[in-house]
Order: C-alpha cells, then structure tokens, then sequence
C-alpha cells in the first residue's frame, strides 16, 4: 500500500442491521464493487457463505482509511475473525490529476455534495488513467482464518461496505486516499484560486458565448453556480421552536354552551390543532429539513410522509391527501388519553371499541396508510400481483423461505403460522399476527417482505395487542 493518505482520514462505521432479503447494493458504484469482488473471488461458495454471515450481522464495525478497509466478522459458532480488504491507494500525482477533473466539471462536485458518484467523473478520470472504482483482483483480502482467497469473512466485509457505498461514495475515494473533508477543503481551495485568476478564459469553454448575459456581459452557468455553493458560508441558524404548543383557553364558563355544543370536546379539539400546528413549525425549522407538500401535509394529519422510493405498479403518488371523517376519528382517538373521547370517536365513526383499538394501533404504525391496509382490501392487478410474487420470491434464500399462501386480495398468510403479509397501494408490506379471531398490525411497514414478515415473528403472540 502506497500510504499517501492525510492524517486523522479515517471513519468508523456502527456495525449495520440485518439485511435479511434486502439487496446489498443499489446504486451503480455499489454494484461495480460488489462485480469487483465476485469477479477476484475464486470460490462462489465462500461468497455464498458472506452473503450470509452478512445478512445476519456477523460484520462488526466497519473502520475505512487509505488503502484499508477492516471488521471484525463472527462465523455463526461466535468466533471472532479480523477481516481486512486492502485496495490501491492513489499517489499525490494521481490525486492531482483528479483534482483537476473534478474542478473542471461543476456537475462532478454538485454529484459528490449531493452523495452521488457522478458517471462522468468516473469516465473522466478513466480516461487519465485512473480507475476510481476496483476492477478484477483490486480488493486484496487478509484475514485472521489465514485463508489465502477472499473468504466468507471478507466476503461478508465487502457486501457490507457495499451498502456504505450506497450512501456516501466519499468512502471509495477514502480508501483511495483522501477523506471528505481534505477533499473538500483541496477542492475548495482551487477553485478560489482558479476564481482569484479569473477561472478559464471563453476561449477554453465550450460554448462560452452561451453563458454571456444581456449586454454581452460574462455570466456563469448555472451548474457551475451551483456547484460553487458549498464555497458560500452556512446560513445562520433558525430559530428555535418551543418546546411544546400553547394551552388553549379555557371554555369552562359560568355561560351556559348552546345546545348540542360541548365545551370539553371543543377544548380537546383545540388542544389538537395545537398540537398539529407545532408540529408543522418543529418539522419547518428541523436543521436540514426541507418539508415538501408531502411532508407538511403528514404534519397536518398526522401520518408520516410516502417514502420516495420505487413503488408497485398500481402505486398511488404519495401526495399527502385530506382526511376523512372516519380516518380523522382514528387520529383524534390515538392522540387521546380520554377513554370517554376514544368512545365517543368510535360511535361517531360506526366502529365499535374493538375495531377502534385495531385501527388506532395500525395508525400507530404508520397513519392513514396502515389505516387503510387494516380496513380495505383491494386486489391488485394482473401486474401488480406479478410483481409482488417476483418480490415473494426474490425476498429469501431457497431454504429459508417461508410457505406463503394469498389469502385474497393483497394478503398472504405463511401456512403453519398466525402471521400475514399485507400489500399496500403504495407498494409496501405489512406485518400482521392472527389475535383472536382478528389479525392484528404487527408493525411498521416495510419494502422488503422478508423484513416486515421478521418484524410480525419478532411482535411474538403478546405483540398483536386488541
């Protein structure tokens, strides 16, 4: 190893969750690492075997510095092995010339901001003869089993990196060398000083006329402007929201109410929209929170916000939409204390006490989303059912997979046990536990099945609740 790396350029990474059923990489940096690894590792078995002992959460804390990568991995007997993948650092020439092209593209240094791995930087640099992500035989295993391949324990190492690739591709240009803040702080300093200079002259840019305002006057593109942000100082912070929302007034007078009015209630609805609007002015002034329409309509009605991620075929959009009168009940009642306002909900929304402690317990779980997944049933269609079976079977190794059968509509029970998988509209599973006579939420929901159906088992029989 070349040991070019700066001082104190080193991050720990927590040991990562189970990632069982879960794809271990998403992102097209962390599918090139991974290509890397299956295509230097001679024994498919041994990455067989590190998938697993990575799925389970056999990876301890992952350490990355320049030139190493390093666990400490448990065979499933609980011997401790310390594991390390060495890749080739890059030498100060090197890192020099991809100063260079990353200062000469803004769009190179807005993907990285924005925690991507741009393609063309990538192709750039290829092109002066440096290769950012591993090829064949890059990733050099060590291990403490003295295996003298990649093993399951620096396999399981490199699948679980490949999920902290996904993240933050600042860790792949770690282990070449240079942590984020020296890379920023050197990428930072040239381009003040090409600014200082007065940057490229129009002769040296493509399409500089272009870029030239009313009058002829030199502009800048928007992508380089964009690009330059993180050179601009941080704004101030926002001020601080209190710690909780206002008493409302009260309404116990020596006035009689009008009849069919009740004071109480109105003073409990008060209190709720309190309540709501505080939340509204916490997730707002949130440091790094930009709340969208979804966001702030899930503060207004109390659910969380659809996750922007890929959804079934039949997906709906996500778009946070107003409440009904029988959903708006079910929140009132889960914000309650009162077991006479959670009656008094039941009976204005036809449910009765039973149905009202299910519904409150699913809204618990994820608001007017779970709401609908306990109380409605729909039935996918031909290619939303095609798609869930695909992610049924795809979701578990061959021999850990459950027996699963559709129980109408967009539910599955596993045969043999008291547990259910519910699709949603949104492309999201369910845990539920047989509680009676009645299936019960078990749980917040999840994209992988395997992880929600491991959320119903983990609920256990005391979990279903009413």
């Amino acid at each position: 190893m070349s040991g070019y790396g700066h001082e104190g350029d080193e991050r720990t990474f927590a040991a990562l969750p189970p990632a069982r059923g879960a794809a271990f990489a998403r992102t097209w940096w962390g599918l090139a690492w991974l290509k890397a690894l299956e295509d230097t590792a001679l024994d498919g078995q041994q990455l067989k075997a590190g998938r697993r002992h990575a799925r389970a959460g056999a990876v301890g804390a992952v350490s990355v510095r320049p030139g190493r990568i390093t666990a400490v991995v448990k065979d499933r007997d609980g011997t401790a092995y310390r594991s390390d993948v060495l890749v080739r650092e890059f030498s100060e020439e090197e890192w020099e010339r991809l100063l260079d092209l990353a200062v000469d593209s803004a769009g190179h240094i807005a993907a990285l901001l924005d925690r991507e791995m741009p393609p063309h930087l990538v192709e750039d640099a290829a092109a002066a003869g440096l290769d950012l992500l591993p090829g064949i035989g890059d990733l050099d295993p060590e291990c403490g089993c003295e295996a003298w391949d990649h093993c399951p324990h620096t396999s399981a190492l490199c699948y679980q990196v490949a999920r902290l690739l996904d993240e933050d591709p600042f860790v792949l240009l770690l282990m070449r060398g240079r942590g984020e803040r020296t890379l920023l702080d050197q990428l930072q300093a040239r381009s003040a000083s090409r600014a200082a200079h007065g940057g490229r002259g129009a002769d040296d840019t493509p399409g500089a006329d272009a870029a030239e305002g009313a009058g002829g006057m030199p502009g800048v593109s928007a992508e380089e402007a964009y690009a330059a942000g993180f050179l601009v100082p941080r704004l101030p912070a926002p001020p601080v929201a209190q710690d909780a929302p206002g008493r409302s007034l009260s309404l116990d007078t020596e006035t009689e109410p009008e009849p069919g009015v009740d004071p109480a209630a109105l003073e409990f609805l008060a209190s709720d929209a309190a309540g709501r609007a505080h939340r509204m002015l916490v997730e707002a002034l949130a440091v790094g929170a930009s709340p969208g329409v979804a966001a702030v309509g899930a503060a207004v009605h109390g659910g969380p916000p659809a996750p922007a991620v890929p959804t079934a075929p039949t997906a709906l959009t996500g778009q946070a939409a107003p409440l009904m009168v029988a959903q708006d009940a079910v929140r009132l009642a889960s914000d309650s204390p009162m077991p006479w306002i959670t009656a008094r909900l039941a009976s204005g929304s036809a449910r009765t006490r039973a149905e009202m402690d299910l519904a409150t317990r699913a809204w618990g779980f994820g608001g007017a989303a779970a709401l609908a997944v306990l109380e409605e049933e729909w039935t996918p269609d031909t290619e939303a059912l095609a798609w869930a079976g695909t992610r049924l079977t795809e979701a578990w190794e061959d021999d850990e997979r459950p027996v699963l059968r559709r129980s109408g509509g967009a539910r599955w029970t596993v045969v043999g046990a008291e547990a259910q998988l519910r699709l949603g509209e949104d492309g999201r599973w369910w845990p539920y536990l047989k509680s009676g006579a009645r299936w019960s939420p078990a749980g917040p929901a999840d994209r992988d099945p395997a992880t929600a159906l491991a959320t119903a088992f983990a609920a256990g029989p005391t979990g279903a609740g009413g």
